[in-house]
């Protein structure tokens, strides 16, 4: 069923429609994207709107977030088609503002995590992060939803957002959704389109390495090298891909466990360069 919705480019005007729904009782869900939307972040919307609640997803491409020699150029900005997506799942609105509506002339300020950030995509992506929480947490003030939903497949994102909030003492609910994915397993992602045919059928070697280590844990296996192997075995069946990096670390703290590995509590998180193509992905163990 196509339903309405309204696209909203102003903070004033979706401060006054947010606030609106809140004087009339309603439940307020955002879900912050950068558009180019596939069936993950739909999922994302979805799950919101079973609630019984009214739902905001953003579309906005955050020049924040990327390096001077990353995609930004040429990430997808697909609006229309979003929006048309989006009405299938019942969003009540689209918040798509411009980089000016964000980032006025004389913007001068920004969020720093000196700790999360620092490891696994905060080493290759040294400003990344900075970037995201500075927009994330402009987006939450702006729509000042109950709750907010991000999928785990940017694990980090997740988990660095949750610590955003609760350091700073933000009302805001954080929830982690389960990653979505293709049916040979591979995490959607906007930037699958760029792959190559041959490239898109080699990509789902991520999630059978992920996979392998998974099962090898649940054998018993608590050695991280090994648990590590298993996932580079599989991915070396791909010339054409390069791990970036390929960690097993705490859920909370993303570091490595101190000592033995303990029995639950760890995610294994990836990332694969195809060329200049960047894909994550991870699995709780």
């Amino acid at each position: 069923m196509i339903l309405s919705l309204e696209v909203i480019f102003e903070v004033s005007e979706l401060r006054r429609i947010v606030e609106g729904w809140k004087s009339e009782g309603n439940t307020v869900a955002f879900v912050p994207t950068m558009g180019a939307l596939h069936e993950g972040h739909l999922a994302l919307a979805r799950q919101a709107k079973s609630e019984n609640v009214k739902v905001v997803v953003s579309v906005f491409v955050n020049p924040l977030q990327f390096g001077p020699s990353e995609d930004f150029a040429r990430y997808p900005r697909t609006l229309k088609d979003d929006i048309e997506k989006l009405k299938t799942v019942g969003t009540d609105a689209v918040f798509a503002p411009s980089a000016a509506e964000m980032y006025p002339a004389d913007f001068q300020t920004s969020i720093h995590n000196k700790g999360m950030a620092t490891v696994l995509c905060g080493k290759v992506r040294p400003t990344h992060f900075d970037g995201m929480l500075t927009v994330v947490a402009k987006l939450l003030n702006i729509v000042n939803p109950h709750y907010a939903l991000f999928g785990k497949k940017d694990y980090q994102q997740w988990r660095i957002v949750e610590r955003m909030v609760r350091d700073l003492g933000m009302p805001f609910e954080i929830r982690g959704c389960d990653t979505v994915r293709e049916s040979d397993g591979l995490a959607m992602s906007s930037r699958n389109r760029f792959l190559a045919e041959e490239e898109r059928v080699q990509a789902a070697l991520i999630y059978e390495g992920l996979t392998a280590a998974k099962k090898a844990w649940e054998k018993g296996q608590r050695s991280l090298e090994v648990l590590l192997t298993a996932f580079s075995q599989i991915i070396a069946r791909c010339p054409k891909m390069t791990v970036q990096y390929a960690q097993i670390v705490d859920r909370y703290t993303l570091l490595p466990p101190a000592g033995a590995a303990p029995d639950n509590g760890l995610v294994m998180i990836v990332a694969i360069l195809f060329g200049d193509v960047r894909l994550i992905d991870n699995l709780e163990f």
